[in-house]
């Protein structure tokens, strides 16, 4: 039998699932930072290359799973598996900055 360690918030992950949102949060800021620095500096100088078309969409979508993953993992670990670490919390609050930023793309028209 498995037992699960809850922490306090101030310590790392104690549960497996706290450390697969805190993993899926990484990603996603890893993947930000590259689109920062490479990928939207790139296209914009080259606006007809065959990876913008191809590559680009696919990167960018990948990148928000990522992101909302973290965030519904790091909920689940809260609420089922009672992790109280300030890094699920943080996953939580960009999972939510995810999802708050695909609505206002989808809803808000410009």
């Amino acid at each position: 039998m498995t037992t699960h360690s809850s922490s306090s918030f101030l310590q790392r992950p104690g549960t497996r699932m706290g450390w697969w949102a805190a993993g899926l949060a990484a990603a996603f800021v890893v993947m930000l930072i590259i689109s920062a620095i490479v990928v939207v500096p790139a296209s914009e100088v080259t606006s007809n290359v065959w990876w913008r078309q191809t590559w680009l969409p696919f990167w960018f979508i990948f990148m928000l799973l990522c992101g909302l993953a973290a965030g519904v993992v790091g909920l689940i670990a809260v609420i089922k598996k009672h992790e109280r670490s300030w890094l699920v919390w943080l996953t939580i609050l960009l999972g939510a900055f995810v999802l708050f930023l695909v609505l206002f793309e989808l809803l808000v028209p410009h």
